[in-house]
């Protein structure tokens, strides 16, 4: 049988662990898993692109076991009800083919996400860090906070979004953590001064300059999470020359990432090796580094891989009979013709 994680059942799981404790575990599995980097059979994701955003299926395998997630990215989704975001995955055995695991991936996508920008910021800013920037008070911003606040010890929060009542729910929701200071502030220039990390996370799909070099003092470290797909920047491209950049799938992120505004021989740099520890993250203190993020399926193989292990421990989630068990494994035509779901053997259409 499969186990099946619906939305009830991850945020029961997010409660037994609390969401700080489930997000240092996710970063021990994907930490994990970023260090084996080179085991793993990688791709770009496949993605079918719309005038109103895009589909995209992200695959990935190492020798053991096989993930793959179905997720969505539409800005103007919420006009309509829906999530600008939405996702579920699936966590198989490489020997067998099994499904092991369904789940539902769009809250834990937006989780994953967040502790992505913390697994790049411990590897590249600079050691002590206590302010931090964030330019969008969407759906991820309360977990990009929360996991910064929690695990990197950001206490200094200054926000901006053009929208002013996504701001009001992100300070209402960051009441719950008093040692965190929010900041509200009245364009994105004053949101980025005195910060250590500037965290850019918008929805729209086009070519936007969110964040300009003027805005940037030396030493900075910058998490570009919105700009995710052709077409859709956040970074402007002399801030872009003027950083050492880390990217997660080079393939990958050439054309999605802010670095699709650049030459293609423009150099970037492995994340996974920094975190491997074979090769150097920032070079020195004044140095402004860049992980342009755009989100790859390791960290959604590792998420699911998280939740299964997870899962099984608290004994969590529903067994479902996605696959079919067979006495006989070559009869397959014997569930039909057993169910009573052939009337009329006789008779063909």
């Amino acid at each position: 049988m499969t186990l099946f994680i619906d939305v009830n059942t991850l945020t029961n799981l997010i409660s037994k662990v609390g969401l700080p404790n489930f997000m240092q575990q996710l970063l021990d599995y994907m930490q994990s898993d970023f260090k084996k980097w080179e085991q793993f059979d990688k791709s770009a994701r496949t993605a079918a692109h719309s005038s109103e955003g895009v589909i995209e299926l992200m695959p990935i395998a190492d020798q053991h076991q096989y993930s793959f997630k179905y997720v969505n990215g539409h800005p103007n989704n919420p006009k309509n009800g829906y999530s600008t975001v939405m996702a579920f995955g699936a966590f198989a055995d490489v020997a067998s083919g099994y499904p092991l695991l369904l789940s539902e991936l769009t809250l834990a996508t937006a989780i994953r996400t967040a502790v992505t920008s913390v697994m790049a910021a411990k590897a590249l800013a600079k050691p002590k860090v206590d302010v931090m920037a964030m330019i969008g008070s969407g759906a991820q911003s309360e977990f990009q906070a929360i996991a910064f606040h929690c695990l990197m010890g950001v206490n200094t929060l200054r926000i901006f979004d053009i929208d002013s009542k996504a701001m009001d729910k992100l300070e209402l929701h960051l009441k719950q953590y008093p040692k965190l200071t929010v900041i509200r502030c009245k364009n994105a220039e004053h949101c980025c001064q005195g910060a250590d990390i500037i965290t850019t996370v918008t929805a729209d799909k086009n070519y936007a300059t969110i964040l300009t070099a003027d805005m940037v003092s030396p030493g900075v470290h910058i998490n570009g999470v919105g700009g995710d797909c052709p077409g859709k920047t956040e970074i402007s491209a002399e801030l872009l020359t003027l950083g050492k950049i880390f990217v997660e799938h080079e393939p990958q992120t050439r054309v999605e990432g802010d670095i699709q505004q650049l030459p293609p021989e423009h150099p970037v740099n492995a994340i996974w090796q920094v975190i491997a520890g074979k090769s150097k993250g920032r070079d020195n203190l004044q140095q402004i580094t860049i992980f342009d993020s755009v989100g790859f399926a390791l960290e959604d193989f590792s998420t699911l891989r998280y939740l299964y292990d997870l899962a099984t421990q608290f004994e969590i989630g529903e067994r479902v009979e996605l696959v079919p068990s067979l006495s006989n494994p070559k009869d397959l035509f014997g569930l039909i013709n057993t169910s009573g779901a052939i009337n009329n053997a006789s008779v063909c259409a």
